[in-house]
């Protein structure tokens, strides 16, 4: 008798867990599997109760047909449970697990015509009370199998998530996780038949769920909504404010400090647009609901963010809000930068490549014409350079090189633009420089490269250069000029520089021009 009061505790103790959770906490995640799987839990349990009751094999094999009208659904429903917990959305295919469930009870009602399931049903009456002994069919291995996959697989989401969790989700998780391996190791005792043929099944279960009782009394396994709110909220990276259709605001995590510094918890509850009304800028791009990126300075630091606009639905379908989220870029911003630089950068002398150079000196020219102004354009290049290439090598090339680049910086002016055109030639844009004005910078320029040497293996290396230069007056939009002849007219003085004994400066003369022609 005290076997079978044991069974009905278990099934008393489901069917208590399954009202409770129906009252307390409905609507948590993987709570309705919960509530499903305990109550399925007592059925099964009472169902087993009132046949270890029965003395004739007709009552207890009708009691076994409203055991198994339960039982083969309780390991998907667990399944169901355990990925709703963890956050798993349940998908359209998974539905299809209840194929091998609803097979069972089909073949388990119908197992007099085949004996698929069971071959045999007798009553043993060798120990302290009769109970049913079962001889195996090919299909309750199947069944088998599948309520081993889904506990395992069960086992394997938590354990999935207890490596990411927190310790109190830890705590839960390692719960239930002991409770599911409960009904695993019962019913190996079970079926190697060291449980004098007791289904120890009805009441493993009824202890899983003494487990989850406990997580869910003390550790209150599905009330996460505080839990999360401090510890995912809270904890994101990026900046997030709620705001109801109205537009007021219902709710911001710490991270948005980072965006807007003056938001208070005073501010909840009031409109978004009176707390950005110190920030107009921020506030015009949140007024469009339009994602878009945002600059904020704090302490002298631009922090870039992108601006991600998310609808509130209620279970109706209706709007009822916005998640306004603040992803900071900045790192990814600094990146783009620094390849654009690397892109517009020639990477031995670290000034513009032809290629920036040409698309920067027409952004100048461009400026320019439009409020009219003198703009100069020197080309230059090392005398015998390739003699340096043979008699001291290409490493001693390139550190000549480097040392004219430098050289020449310290004698630019701010809005000046330097690139490397090719090899050892190099050109200048100088706007609102006159063509006197250039020439003596060419000069002092030119000067400073034969002064100062280059030290290679201990030897010294003195190079000249050879100067071309080039300018127009501007009218305003007058565009019969452009930087690319202004360039070959600095190119064709150069190419007259060296022609007249190098290491000097020439200039362009449009009438000398025509009289070469």
């Amino acid at each position: 008798m005290s076997h079978i009061l044991i069974v009905i505790l278990a099934g008393t103790i489901s069917l208590f867990l399954s009202f409770f959770l129906r009252v307390k906490a409905k609507d948590a995640p993987g709570v309705q599997s919960y509530i499903k799987v305990t109550l399925l839990s007592s059925i099964f349990t009472f169902a087993y109760a009132f046949e270890l009751a029965s003395t004739s094999l007709t009552e207890m094999k009708f009691w076994l047909g409203i055991e198994y009208l339960a039982m083969p659904f309780i390991p998907v429903f667990v399944l169901f449970m355990c990925l709703e917990y963890v956050g798993y959305k349940i998908k359209t295919w998974i539905y299809t697990l209840f194929v091998i469930p609803i097979t069972t009870v089909f073949m388990m009602q119908t197992n007099d015509l085949h004996h698929l399931y069971y071959k045999s049903m007798r009553i043993n009456n060798n120990g302290p009370f009769p109970v049913l002994e079962l001889e195996w069919g090919p299909w309750f291995y199947v069944h088998a199998i599948s309520l081993l996959l889904c506990l395992t697989i069960s086992i394997l989401v938590l354990l999935k998530e207890y490596r990411k969790s927190l310790f109190l989700f830890r705590m839960q998780t390692a719960l239930m996780v002991a409770g599911l391996l409960t009904p695993i190791i019962a019913n190996y005792f079970y079926l190697n038949g060291s449980s004098n043929g007791i289904d120890v099944g009805p009441i493993s279960l009824s202890i899983t769920f003494l487990f989850h009782g406990v997580a869910l009394l003390s550790l209150k396994m599905f009330n996460v909504a505080p839990i999360a709110r401090e510890s995912v909220f809270e904890s994101l990276t990026e900046g997030i404010i709620v705001l109801n259709q109205n537009r007021v605001v219902v709710d911001f995590n710490k991270a948005i400090l980072n965006v807007i510094p003056n938001i208070m918890a005073h501010h909840i509850g009031k409109p978004i647009a009176e707390v950005l009304s110190k920030n107009p800028i921020l506030w015009s791009n949140l007024d469009e609901e339009v994602e878009c990126d945002y600059t904020s300075t704090l302490e002298g630091r631009a922090t870039h963010f992108r601006v991600n606009f998310s609808e509130v639905i209620n279970k109706s379908g209706l709007q009822v809000g916005k998640i306004i989220t603040f992803v900071n870029v900045t790192e990814k911003v600094q990146m783009e930068e620094k390849l654009k630089q690397l892109a517009s950068m020639d990477g031995l002398t670290q000034i513009f490549n032809r290629t920036f150079f040409m698309r920067k000196s027409e952004m100048i020219f461009d400026k320019l014409m439009r409020s009219g102004g003198s703009i100069s354009v020197i080309m230059f290049d090392i005398d015998y350079f390739k003699r340096i290439n043979d008699t001291f090598g290409h490493e001693a090339g390139d550190r000549v090189l480097t040392r004219v680049t430098s050289v020449v910086k310290e004698y630019l002016l701010v809005k000046d633009c330097i690139g490397r055109y090719g090899g050892e030639e190099f050109v200048i844009c100088m706007p609102e420089t006159s063509l006197m004005e250039a020439t003596n910078r060419a000069n002092i320029i030119r000067q400073a490269i034969a002064e100062n040497s280059t030290i290679v293996n201990g030897e010294e290396i003195v190079v000249t250069s050879s100067f071309g230069i080039s300018n127009v007056m501007l009218e305003v939009w007058n565009d019969s000029y452009s930087i690319p002849q202004l360039i070959r007219e600095a190119d064709q003085a150069l190419y007259a520089a060296k022609h007249k004994g190098r290491n000097r400066v020439e200039i362009y003369e449009v009438n000398e021009h025509l009289v070469e022609l």
